[in-house]
């Protein structure tokens, strides 16, 4: 065997082993101070043995490591990245290709191409739209953001990439009280901020309420752009996007949806009543790395105006390959020049799942999170607090805030399963997002039972 042989060999291996363990146990990580500890060294005066590096590198991050991967980590919404986008991103990784533009990778853009094509057929979007392949939902919004403002700017006579936002027309920004954080943090990098945002009243669900948006817009006069959200980080639900549509089209506002995890609704026959109107919006974000089980580093930006995107995104020099006129170029949706090849992942997990696979992936989660909610309402004292209408439930234990934190941190001890906790309506609640693909009923059951065990432990000991 050569030494290439041998080094990828090796790293195979630690990865099979890894992906064996955690199936079987999803143990809690050391903590980040641990890890800290152990890996700090100073900087090497001479060079290491390939091999050797990964040995030390395995070594370092033993029990480090994060359970994403697993069948019961339910903490966040995070994919179990499928083997087959695995392999497939491993194979971009050693291929070494620079995705940004036709002549740096001619078949990486070819696939980025055909997997843009694909997903909007899947998702039931506009198939003039056009896709920007990105690091995860922050960036899919702040790119269709950055296109929205170019979009409504130039409805007023304004270029905003050539002149920036001084002088500039002000843009009214409306979103929903209950938007996740990267929308804010998109709004950020994109000059937008975040006090000139007006926030709308949502409902318990933490749903836009048409009648407040309605209100809130009434009088704005200029660029208006509304975020809505399909998939509320904590309870799944959806906003109502046909009244949501019906005030933008008569505002002449710009509809955005931060569709994380509820986008692939879209997809999704039996949940087709949670998107009504949802396809109206000018631009959409998600990501691969949540429902489409793509390894970490795949957010998707889609946007209707494609000429909208391309002024706020498109950068070009002279050294960069002449392109024929009307082709497809992969740097001018995003705003990296330089980026690997993210699009072959996602074409590996729509090829392995198809359009029926994911169907029945998304519908199976959804009644496995019915299913957990179930089995944890039968037991005194926890409280499922939303409807379960997608893969997310939240409960608590009593109105403690105290008492679900001990629970959470019982359940992580134990290590059956690895949950986490988040802030809803000024209470601490228990998140369960049922995202990865390898979660069966029997995992729910045992995560279930290991929950119900570490409520009752709490009240053991007075907690």
């Amino acid at each position: 065997m050569t030494e290439l042989d041998q080094l990828f060999d090796k790293a195979k291996a630690y990865a099979l082993a890894y992906r064996k363990e955690v199936a079987v146990k999803p143990s809690t990580p050391l903590s980040y101070a641990t890890m800290r500890e152990r890996v700090a060294a100073p900087l090497p005066e001479s060079g290491t043995e390939s091999g050797a590096i990964i040995d030390e590198l395995v070594a370092l991050t033993d029990g480090g490591l994060m359970p994403t991967v697993g069948p019961r980590f339910f903490a966040w919404v995070m994919g179990s990245s499928h083997p087959a986008g695995v392999a497939a991103d491993w194979l971009v990784t050693a291929w070494g290709q620079n995705a940004g533009y036709q002549g740096t990778s001619p078949a990486m853009a070819a696939i980025e191409e055909i997997a843009e094509r694909w997903l909007l057929e899947l998702l039931g979007l506009p198939l003039d739209s056009a896709i920007g392949f990105c690091t995860g939902a922050t960036l899919a919004n702040g790119t269709c953001l950055a296109a929205a403002r170019t979009g409504v700017l130039r409805k007023v006579g304004w270029d905003a990439d050539a002149d920036g936002l001084f002088g500039a027309p002000p843009v009214h920004v409306l979103v929903g009280a209950d938007a996740h954080t990267s929308v804010h943090s998109a709004l950020q990098l994109i000059g937008f901020g975040s006090r000139r945002v007006i926030a709308v009243d949502t409902d318990a669900q933490g749903r836009i309420v048409p009648a407040a948006l309605e209100q809130a817009i009434a009088g704005l006069e200029g660029p208006k752009i509304i975020i809505s959200q399909a998939g509320q980080i904590n309870t799944g639900d959806f906003d109502p996007f046909d009244a949501i549509a019906d005030i933008a089209a008569a505002h002449d506002a710009w509809l955005h949806v931060d569709g994380a995890i509820g986008l692939w609704a879209m997809a999704t026959p039996s949940l087709k009543h949670l998107v009504g109107g949802l396809a109206r919006a000018d631009s959409w974000a998600t990501d691969g790395h949540k429902w489409l089980q793509v390894p970490y580093d795949s957010g998707l930006a889609i946007v209707r105006d494609k000429d909208a995107l391309l002024h706020a995104m498109t950068q070009w020099a002279s050294y960069l390959p002449t392109i024929a006129q009307g082709d497809r170029v992969p740097s001018n949706y995003v705003p990296e020049l330089s980026r690997r090849a993210r699009g072959a992942a996602v074409w590996a997990l729509l090829k392995a799942y198809g359009r029926e696979g994911i169907v029945k992936m998304v519908e199976r989660h959804c009644a496995l999170a019915r299913r957990f909610a179930e089995r944890l309402r039968t037991e005194p004292g926890i409280r499922v607090l939303n409807e379960v209408v997608l893969n997310q439930i939240i409960v608590d234990f009593g109105a403690d805030s105290d008492a679900t934190k001990a629970v959470i941190a019982e359940v992580q001890k134990d290590g059956v399963l690895f949950a986490g906790g988040a802030q809803w309506r000024g209470s601490w609640v228990m998140r369960l997002s049922v995202i990865s693909a390898p979660t069966t009923e029997a995992d729910i059951d045992m995560s279930a039972d290991a929950i119900i065990a570490a409520w009752r432990a709490v009240q053991a000991r007075g907690a």
